[in-house]
């Protein structure tokens, strides 16, 4: 019996294991995906992440084998592209065929915002995944009765909320999005829930779009104020990659955070990679628990104006362990477009020399 016992555990944890590296590889691939799809019309990340990875079985099901369907879109009366036939609700039903994967996701974000009955979604807080979820259903996306619990679990478990929050940063920071840049950004009223954000295509031409209900800082030329909104992170504790965190304005005392969070202040220091400072200088991410030695994921790919002690708060890890990880040194930079390592990876795999701050 106790060897019935441990065989059964053991098989267990393997299975768990194995279902977590798919969920991860999944999300590797799609992540940048669904980050995009958020810009561009405000589906939060971690909802399309968290979708996909239920509706296509982490991107091994039958019908994403033979459609490319991550979120088993059925045809419609609309629809005029390629079609496949699979059982589902009922026999025999018909589902889009999609080139690619990027245009299921595509088409999944153009789906939920065409479509009345999805409307409402779209005037939660983007970070509101539980609302999503819970949206969802009731809009008749899914027909399971647990649909909203199987999403939250999902999103839970692999930490996908990371990924609308680093959405919400890049449209602050007007980063790349699409291959087009963020130039500027104007608040239509301080109480109206919309942003309209310009940005300009490599032909140059500038288009104007509606972005995600957020207000951010602004800039409309020198000598012009900026003016400091809600940061696209959520008020109060949250949780990035299993540790708790908070969003600081500047100049907000360090101390007074310390005393807040029940923990002393050369702590609060140490958890966040931080050189001795009485106040924030700028806004940033805090951690009040110690960060974790690996990410949630394997990489991160660096942004515009990232650097590592910018990647190891937003991914929740430590500053030293992604040194180790990338075989960097104290001070070392990160070059944008590279892949920072968040995990022990094989030499082989990794193949990095050792990189210095000059």
């Amino acid at each position: 019996m106790k060897k019935l016992i441990l065989f059964s555990c053991v098989f267990i944890t393997v299975a768990v294991h194995a279902q977590r590296e798919k969920a991860e590889a999944y999300v590797n691939t799609y992540k940048e995906l669904a980050i995009t799809e958020m810009l561009r019309t405000g589906v939060p990340a971690c909802i399309t992440l968290a979708q996909g990875i239920l509706e296509s079985q982490f991107g091994e099901s039958d019908l994403v084998k033979s459609s490319n369907n991550h979120f088993g879109i059925k045809c419609k009366t609309e629809w005029t592209g390629p079609r496949v036939y699979h059982d589902d609700d009922e026999k025999g039903e018909c589902f889009r065929v999609y080139p690619s994967g990027a245009d299921s996701y595509t088409d999944h974000s153009n789906f939920l915002k065409s479509r009345a009955p999805y409307a409402f979604l779209f005037k939660l807080d983007p970070t509101d995944f539980e609302g999503w979820a819970k949206g969802l259903k009731k809009a008749g996306y899914a027909t399971s009765p647990v649909y909203p619990q199987q999403l939250l679990k999902v999103i839970n478990d692999y930490n996908l909320q990371q990924y609308s929050l680093l959405a919400l940063a890049r449209l602050k920071n007007g980063l790349p999005v699409n291959n087009t840049v963020l130039v500027n950004t104007t608040i239509q009223a301080e109480t109206t829930p919309d942003i309209q954000i310009k940005k300009e295509n490599s032909e140059g031409v500038k288009e104007v779009k509606e972005f995600i209900k957020i207000e951010v800082a602004t800039t409309e030329g020198p000598g012009v104020d900026k003016r400091k909104k809600n940061n696209s992170y959520p008020r109060g504790t949250f949780s990035i990659n299993h540790t708790k965190v908070i969003y600081g304005s500047e100049g907000t005392s360090l101390l007074s955070l310390a005393n807040q969070y029940d923990i002393t202040l050369s702590k609060l220091l140490a958890f966040n990679d931080l050189a001795e400072m009485d106040v924030l200088d700028i806004d940033r991410l805090i951690f009040i628990e110690r960060k974790q030695k690996k990410g949630s994921t394997d990489y991160h790919t660096v942004a515009i104006g990232e650097t590592l002690h910018d990647i190891s708060q937003q991914e929740g890890i430590r500053l030293e362990s992604l040194l180790e990880y990338n075989n960097f040194k104290k001070g070392a930079n990160a070059l944008a477009g590279e892949k920072i390592y968040l995990k022990a990876v094989t030499p082989a795999v990794m193949a990095k020399p050792a990189r210095s701050s000059k």
